[in-house]
């Protein structure tokens, strides 16, 4: 129940509220119901009302007080001359300037959320630290990105089929357009996943990191050169410091390789359209996040499997399996099977907590979580770093969160 009273600047003592009503008709508010009299010394305290008054809640309570006296006591008769209690009327208010009171099951409605939304975030920031360290060892011991890329996918489309043959998870309700409106986006998502792999075959997980933190840059000049749209001059201005940081740190990187650069400059790219062809293919679709990203698994998973085939071959992986176990060991094999299952259980997870959050609110995260990779992989891999190329690496981070507050 919503109500509003808008009240005259008044002056007025607080027992005059309780006092006796005259003989004189005064007007009535139907809104407050009338206070019982209440025998309580007079206090001279003061009360200014100068804003509108919203009830927000009416409560009503059994009488207080002074009880009926038992027919047990006496007839029915003497009970007629015992005082009745009124039933107390409670109605809760609050000023116009002031926001909508949240009663406690909202509070803990609220409060539930965001302890939800931050279990969220530390374990996709943490799965994701996780992947790619296993990731960056499977690729050094056994350097085939194209076939890497395929069993992350496969390992996240068989993890959902079993979730969903066992009611784990609900089976998302799909149909022919629903894949049409997919296939784009999991095209620009399977060339994104495997540049990125190729990279940080090639180079240090934080210096691909800090390239792929230019996505931004990326997608402001594809969504103002293809796409004809505009943005506030702070978010232009937020590009300088994301493209000089990045410049920065390329150019001081002590383990430079231009294929590891090139790798990580498409997948931003290629993220950039899987992100836009997202947004237009899948408005009005009722699934859930979690359900999106395994039908984009398996949608991947069978357009990068002949790519694979293709470019690199059994044959090739026969031959760098031999020669990876026998200089690893069967240790092997956990790595690449905990690389495949954290990589799909992060990007899982960061889908789940875009179904609670803003995009606002997601692209800070994601460039936390930038932060807590590079860090992480430098401290694990004991990676050279310049403080020049970390300055620049601090720059480029910067600029995306100021990209981020721009956008808001």
């Amino acid at each position: 129940m919503m109500s509003s009273l808008k009240q005259p600047v008044v002056h007025f003592h607080g027992s005059d509220a309780f006092r006796p009503q005259s003989s004189v008709p005064s007007r009535q508010f139907s809104v407050l119901p009338p206070l019982p009299a209440l025998n309580t010394r007079r206090s001279s305290s003061v009360v200014s009302l100068s804003k509108p008054l919203f009830v927000s809640k009416v409560e009503s309570f059994s009488p207080l007080g002074t009880l009926k006296r038992s027919s047990s006591t006496g007839d029915a008769g003497d009970n007629d001359h015992v005082p009745q209690k009124r039933d107390l009327i409670i109605c809760k208010a609050y000023e116009a300037d002031k926001s909508t009171p949240i009663d406690d099951s909202q509070a803990r409605s609220e409060a539930a959320r965001r302890v939800k939304i931050g279990v969220y975030f530390a374990t996709w920031w943490a799965l994701n630290v996780i992947f790619n360290i296993y990731n960056k060892k499977v690729l050094n011991a056994y350097p085939f990105p194209w076939l890497t890329s395929t069993l992350s996918l496969a390992a996240g489309s068989l993890i959902m089929l079993i979730s969903w043959a066992l009611r784990i998870a609900e089976t998302p309700k799909t149909d022919l357009d629903f894949w049409k409106a997919l296939f784009p986006v999991a095209v620009a998502h399977t060339i994104g996943h495997v540049a990125a792999t190729v990279s940080m075959s090639k180079v240090a997980v934080s210096f691909t990191h800090i390239i792929k933190s230019g996505e931004p840059a990326f997608s402001v000049l594809v969504s103002r050169f293809l796409l004809g749209e505009t943005f506030p001059v702070p978010v232009y201005l937020s590009l300088i410091p994301i493209i000089g940081g990045c410049a920065l740190a390329a150019v001081t990187e002590l383990n430079f390789n231009m294929v590891g650069f090139m790798g990580a400059m498409i997948s931003n790219l290629a993220f950039v359209f899987r992100n836009i062809f997202s947004k237009r293919g899948m408005k009005g679709k009722s699934v859930s996040g979690m359900n999106y990203y395994a039908c984009l698994s398996m949608m991947s998973l069978l357009i990068l499997t002949p790519f694979a085939i293709a470019v690199e071959g059994p044959q090739v992986w026969a031959l760098g399996w031999q020669k990876a176990v026998s200089e690893i060991g069967p240790q092997l094999i956990w790595w690449m099977a905990a690389q495949s299952v954290f990589y799909h259980f992060y990007n899982q997870v960061s889908y789940m907590s875009l179904d609670e959050i803003s995009p606002l609110t997601f692209s800070i995260g994601n460039t936390m979580k930038r932060i807590s990779v590079i860090v992480s992989s430098i401290i694990i891999f004991h990676t050279p770093v310049q403080p020049v190329n970390a300055l620049g690496a601090a720059i480029a981070v910067l600029g995306t969160f100021l990209y981020s507050q721009a956008k808001q």
